[in-house]
């Protein structure tokens, strides 16, 4: 029975390896029972499979999905006010996003990945989680921010000023920066994961741009901008929702053929060292 079981096993990894695209050959053991390759490790997890010392990937859930989910609906519901859908106007109302949404879900995720030994996926999971916040606090009346540019304290004359403006621009621009950096790393993963940072770090200029125009005065150009960096950023959210469901799917053992594009074939391959590893520890 044991024999069966464990053939039974192996051909069900087999056939989810074929369903990758990746050669049975490859596969290396990881420190639970589960037999994963780095290709597919890289799908489910985000980052390069490294080897990490006890079980926690066998015990725990995977938490990727979990900090991705509160990104997209964050994203989803951020571009769509800044295009102004149904007529939206203000990000006031879902405030809530920016604190519960987005930022519980993803420093939960965080804090999982840091324990499972998952750098790049924590790195990831960090970087959106304080962008939200900080979004959050600029959306949020009684932090007084956008008052405290007015000589008389008025909000909204604040919001409108030159120096509120500009800095909001250069955060966004510091941000795109970092996404950029990011981005490079992405490529070692798979298309559609390179394409959401190439989509975050593009939206982030075109947003500081808007933002950069309103402390100009140059109104109509802001908006344009406006609109333009929350499409960019829309489809980065349908970006984040499709490789949320495709890792769902594998979670689930859903047998459909979701392709990411998978970009780990492109670098040397490190199979062989990181078998040694497993084994020795």
């Amino acid at each position: 029975m044991s024999s069966t079981n464990s053939a039974n096993h192996r051909k069900n990894v087999d056939d989810a390896c074929e369903d990758e695209g990746i050669s049975p050959i490859s596969h290396v053991k990881s420190s639970g029972a589960l037999t994963l390759s780095p290709e597919l490790f890289e799908k489910l997890y985000l980052t390069p499979k490294t080897v990490n010392a006890g079980d926690l990937r066998k015990r725990f859930a995977n938490p990727t999905p979990l900090g991705l989910m509160g990104f997209v609906i964050s994203a989803f519901t951020f571009s769509a006010i800044l295009m102004g859908w149904g007529g939206a106007t203000t990000l006031v109302g879902v405030a809530g996003i920016f604190y519960f949404t987005g930022p519980v879900l993803l420093l939960l995720a965080l804090i999982f990945e840091w324990i499972m030994g998952n750098f790049f996926s924590m790195m990831v999971m960090g970087m959106f989680a304080v962008f939200w916040l900080s979004f959050g606090v600029l959306q949020t009346p009684s932090w007084g921010i956008a008052a405290s540019y007015s000589a008389t304290g008025d909000a909204v004359e604040g919001a409108a000023s030159k120096g509120y403006n500009a800095a909001i621009a250069l955060y966004l621009m510091v941000w795109g920066v970092w996404l950029f950096t990011t981005f490079l790393f992405t490529l070692k993963t798979n298309v559609v994961f390179a394409s959401i940072f190439m989509g975050a770090f593009t939206s982030s200029f075109v947003l500081g741009g808007a933002y950069w125009k309103v402390s100009t005065g140059d109104y109509d150009m802001a908006m344009s901008l406006q609109k333009a960096g929350a499409a960019i950023f829309f489809v980065v959210g349908v970006l984040g929702y499709y490789i949320t469901v495709v890792m769902m799917a594998a979670e689930m053992r859903i047998t459909v053929k979701l392709p990411v594009g998978d970009l780990s074939h492109f670098w040397p391959r490190s199979d062989i060292e990181l078998a040694d590893l497993e084994k020795n520890d």
